[in-house]
């Protein structure tokens, strides 16, 4: 059952894996260093965060579930590539939020933009349906590497 259905262990390891680590590390306004930083005017409202996260690891595991139900060439590199950026994914809020370190965490989304890029590419070898759901996370990615630096630069 679970070779065929895959999604239904993914989707919500995946979504409790990253609430852990954002709960964790209390990431978002309520952190009080993180409520006192400059943070640019682009900057989006608290609740967009559990919306938006909610959504793209749902995405995730199902994508996942795609590539683990497939038995094609390369999906051991395409798991291991999406287990490296789920990692990074998981590190950054520890990092940025728990540590209070904005260039470290930029550094770690950086890295994971990179690594998304790669899970891609290599989804797309095994399942393009797969590839494609994680589209949105990149998207993300980009923006929220983009908040990282502007904090950064508005906090130096």
């Amino acid at each position: 059952m679970i070779r065929t259905r895959p999604w239904i262990v993914t989707v919500p390891l995946i979504v409790l894996l990253g609430f852990a680590s954002g709960w964790l590390s209390n990431s978002g306004y309520a952190n009080y260093w993180f409520d006192q930083l400059r943070l640019p005017p682009f900057m989006p409202p608290d609740w967009a965060f559990p919306i938006a996260w909610t959504a793209l690891y749902i995405l995730m595991g199902v994508a996942v579930a795609q590539v683990i139900a497939r038995d094609a060439p390369g999906r051991r590199a395409a798991l291991a590539t999406f287990v490296v950026q789920l990692a990074l994914n998981l590190a950054w809020s520890p990092v940025f939020f728990g540590m209070h370190r904005i260039k470290a965490g930029l550094v770690i989304i950086v890295a994971l933009g990179i690594a998304v890029t790669i899970t891609i590419a290599l989804f797309w070898r095994v399942r393009h349906m797969a590839s494609l759901l994680l589209l949105p996370y990149l998207v993300w990615l980009l923006f929220a590497t983009f908040l990282n630096y502007a904090i950064l630069r508005l906090n130096l």
